[in-house]
């Protein structure tokens, strides 16, 4: 067991122990944002980036009932057009780092999850909610606008074009049930357990494969945005860096052995 860091921030905590990056968000009671928020996520980002202890992150919400409602629509309407691209733009860019980096990050979904929210979840690999969450969904375009940070792309390479259309265009909000049926997110679980299943699965990472894991996790984040013939060299340049690994030599002989492998993350 290792000792715990934890860097406290004015809206969120960033909490560290035993190969598990905990990212806690406590904006206000809603979790809707703006620009200092998402500097306050990006350098979370940079630091887990940075730390090769940490092979899992996970964004959860300490407020109740909500994990995010999004930007704030205040914030929103008194920034100038040119000041709302840009950030829109850093958004974007802050959430590009999670598919980006070795580690895999997952939202941890507790309550409602929508707009800007959901486009946060979105830049996540993986998406576990609970049963009692709340309402999921883009409700953008009944503001006049697209969501705006990644919730006509990030979606529609989810979920596929159409469904991706039928969500944005109509804004309606979904059950986690409904989510889990069209792959918005991975699994439901009874609410009061949520966290501890979402824990309880990022434990089952770190104590596996760690290096394979990322290098799992690279080739499909970093393969999707690349013609097959070329994600096929892709993937196959991290295998040959796998089958040079202390891990791969411990795992083929574990195997013969018939016992378990003591993985190195090497």
């Amino acid at each position: 067991m290792t000792t715990a860091s934890v860097n406290h921030g004015t809206l969120l905590t960033l909490k560290k122990q035993d190969g598990i990056a905990e990212i806690h968000l406590h904006v206000n009671k809603t979790n809707s944002y703006n620009l200092d928020f998402y500097r306050e996520l990006n350098q979370a980002i940079d630091d887990i980036r940075f730390d090769s202890s940490v092979h899992v992150a996970i964004l959860m919400s300490d407020v109740p009932k909500f994990f995010s409602a999004g930007a704030d629509i205040n914030f929103l309407k008194s920034a100038d057009p040119r000041f709302k691209t840009q950030f829109c733009l850093f958004c974007n860019e802050t959430l590009d780092k999670m598919a980006r980096s070795p580690q895999v990050f997952i939202a941890c979904l507790e309550g409602h999850t929508v707009g800007g929210g959901l486009e946060m979840a979105l830049g996540c690999d993986l998406r576990f909610a609970g049963d009692q969450a709340g309402k999921i969904g883009l409700p953008e375009v009944s503001l006049g606008v697209l969501a705006g940070t990644g919730g006509t792309q990030r979606l529609a390479r989810l979920i596929g074009a159409s469904r991706a259309l039928d969500l944005n265009i109509t804004g309606r909000t979904l059950t986690p049930q409904e989510a889990l049926q069209i792959g918005l997110v991975n699994d439901v679980f009874p609410q009061a357990q949520t966290r501890e299943k979402v824990l309880e699965y990022a434990r089952n990472i770190v104590q596996s494969a760690t290096y394979a894991v990322s290098n799992i996790k690279l080739s499909i984040m970093n393969g999707i945005e690349m013609p097959l013939n070329v994600a096929i060299r892709y993937e196959g340049e991290l295998q040959n860096l796998l089958f040079r690994s202390e891990d791969a030599k411990e795992g083929l002989s574990a195997f013969l052995e018939k016992r378990q492998p003591e993985w190195s993350g090497r």
